[in-house]
C-alpha cells in the first residue's frame, strides 16, 4: 500500500490509545481523519479539539461524505465486534481495511524502527526511549500506548526517518513490524484467550526476536530464553544498573555499558520495574549512538506517563496514585513501588479487573497480588471486547482474597466508599474505564482532606 495515495483515514475504534496515536499521526501529516468510537472519553475530546470528526453511534449515515471515496483507508481495532455495521459496510464496499498493527508496519517499514516488546513495560520503555531520541535531536516519531506528561500526547515528534513503536503481542500484532533495534522486557503468560497457553505466547516472542538478524541489536531482560544483549538491575549483564539510591524522592544510579560507566543518572519514576524500563531505553539509545550526556539530560527531564504510577494528589495529608496495571505481575510492581516510597503505611487499592478471560486465567495470582493491600475495593469486571463468562466475576475474585478489609462496590457507590475509608495512601488500578473516574475521586479526596 502507498500511503501517499491515501487522502482519507477512517478509524473504527478511534478512542483506543494505540488507534488515537495513529489518528494524530495522520492528522499531522495532512490526511483527512475521522472515526467512530463506542463512548466519549477525555482522549476523544482531545482528538475532536484537534479537528478530527468523531461520532459515537454505529451508524453508516454518520460517516462523513468525503470518506466514501476510493482513496480512503479504514483502520480497525481487534476490539470491534464482527457485527459492527460500519465495518461491514466498508467490507462490503471493498475499501482498503487494515488492522492498526498492519498500518504501523507500513509506516515503519521504510524507517529505522525501534520496537519495544514484552508483556509488561512496553509503554514506559518506549516513552522513555522516544523522549531520549527526541530530546537528542533525532528525526523521530514515536507511537505510544500512553499519554506522556512532557507532551500531553501519545505521539512524540514528527520525524520521517526514525520510528519508535510498541510491539504488541496481542493478536500477534508485533509480527507485522520491521524492527532494526528491538527489546523484549518480559514474556509472562497473558492474552491466553488468543494464545491458549504460555508456551505458545513464548513461541510468538521467539518469532518476533527472529526479525532482528543482528542479535547485538536485540536487548532482552536477563533470564529470558532468548539470544541477545542482556539487561538487568543489580545483576551481571551487558547493561547493568547498580549503585542505586533514592535522593529527593527519585532514583540516582550508575549504568555499566559494554564500553563505559555512566554515573549519577537521575530518574523520577518509582519502582524497580521502572528502573528496568529506563535501562532498556538507555541500552537501545546508546546502541543507536545517542551520547551519554543527552541520555542523562533526557532521563532527568522525563515526567512520566498518565496512568503509570501517576500522582493525582501528593500532600502531607493524602496521596492518591493512579495506575494502568491489569496483570498480577503489574499489580505486584505497584505494591513494590508503594511499599518502597511509603513503608509501613496502610494502602487502599481500588481495582477494576480487565477482561473476563484474564480474570479467569489468573484468578489466584490476582487474589494474591490484591491481598497485599491493607484495604481493597473491587469494581465489576470491565469486559472490553468480551462477552461474560459464566461464574467469572469480581465476587469470585473477592472470595479468594485473604486481606481482612475487602469489598465489592459499584461505580455509583465508589466515591462514598473511598470517603469512608481511613487509609491516607490511595491507589486506583486497572485498564478499563476506571481512568474516567480519576477526576471525581481526586475531587472527593481534596474535599475530604482540605
Amino acid at each position: 500500500m502507498n500511503l501517499s495515495q491515501i487522502h482519507n483515514v477512517y478509524f473504527i475504534g478511534i478512542g483506543g490509545i494505540g488507534m488515537s496515536a495513529l489518528a494524530r499521526y495522520f492528522k499531522t501529516i495532512g490526511k483527512n481523519v475521522a472515526g467512530y468510537d463506542k463512548t466519549p472519553t477525555s482522549l476523544t475530546d482531545q482528538l475532536i479539539e484537534s479537528g478530527i470528526a468523531i461520532h459515537f453511534e454505529d451508524n453508516i449515515e454518520l460517516i462523513p461524505i468525503d470518506f466514501y471515496s476510493e482513496n480512503t483507508l479504514v483502520v480497525i481495532t481487534p476490539a470491534v465486534p464482527k457485527s459492527h455495521s460500519e465495518w461491514n459496510y466498508f467490507l462490503g464496499s471493498h475499501f482498503q481495511i487494515k488492522k492498526r498493527a498492519e498500518v504501523l508496519g507500513i509506516i515503519t517499514k521504510d524507517t529505522f524502527c525501534f520496537a519495544v516488546a514484552g508483556t509488561h513495560g512496553k509503554t514506559t520503555t518506549s516513552s522513555i526511549l522516544g523522549h531520549i531520541l527526541f530530546e537528542s535531536g533525532a528525526d523521530v516519531t514515536s507511537f505510544l500506548g500512553g499519554i506522556v506528561e512532557n507532551y500531553n500526547s501519545n505521539l512524540i515528534g514528527n520525524g520521517k526517518t526514525i520510528t519508535v513503536v510498541e510491539a504488541d503481542e496481542f493478536d500477534r500484532s508485533f509480527l507485522h513490524l520491521y524492527p532494526n533495534i528491538a527489546c523484549i522486557t518480559s514474556m509472562d503468560a497473558d492474552h491466553l484467550d488468543i494464545y491458549g497457553d504460555s508456551a505458545t505466547i513464548e513461541a510468538s516472542f521467539v518469532e518476533f526476536a527472529e526479525k532482528i538478524q543482528d542479535k547485538s541489536n536485540l536487548f532482552i531482560a536477563k533470564g529470558l530464553p532468548l539470544q541477545g544483549i542482556t539487561v538487568a538491575v543489580n545483576e551481571d549483564a551487558n547493561y547493568t544498573a547498580f549503585n542505586i539510591r533514592i535522593e529527593n524522592s527519585q532514583y540516582v544510579f550508575d549504568v555499566q555499558t559494554p564500553t563505559e560507566v555512566i554515573e549519577n543518572l537521575q530518574f523520577g519514576l518509582p519502582g524497580k520495574h521502572n528502573l528496568m524500563n529506563a535501562l532498556m531505553a538507555i541500552a537501545m539509545a546508546k546502541t543507536f549512538g545517542t551520547t551519554s550526556e543527552d541520555i542523562a539530560k533526557a532521563l532527568h527531564s522525563f515526567k512520566g506517563i498518565k496512568r503509570r504510577f501517576s500522582y493525582q494528589i501528593k500532600t502531607d495529608k493524602v496521596v492518591y496514585i493512579d495506575d494502568y496495571a491489569h496483570h498480577p505481575t503489574e499489580i505486584n510492581a505497584v505494591v513494590q513501588a508503594v511499599s518502597e516510597l511509603y513503608p509501613n503505611q496502610k494502602v487502599l487499592a481500588i481495582f477494576q479487573p480487565h477482561l473476563f478471560s484474564r480474570t479467569r486465567d489468573f484468578i489466584d495470582d490476582f487474589a494474591q497480588s490484591l491481598s497485599q493491600f491493607s484495604n481493597t475495593i473491587l469494581l465489576d469486571i470491565y469486559p472490553a471486547r468480551e462477552m461474560p463468562i459464566e461464574g467469572v466475576n469480581s465476587k469470585w475474585l473477592l472470595t479468594k482474597m485473604t486481606n481482612i478489609n475487602k469489598q465489592l462496590v459499584s461505580k455509583e457507590n465508589l466515591i462514598e466508599a473511598i470517603k469512608n475509608s481511613d487509609e491516607k495512601i490511595i491507589v486506583t488500578i486497572g485498564a478499563g474505564d476506571i481512568g474516567e473516574l480519576v477526576n471525581d475521586i481526586k475531587t472527593a479526596l481534596l474535599a475530604k482532606y482540605k
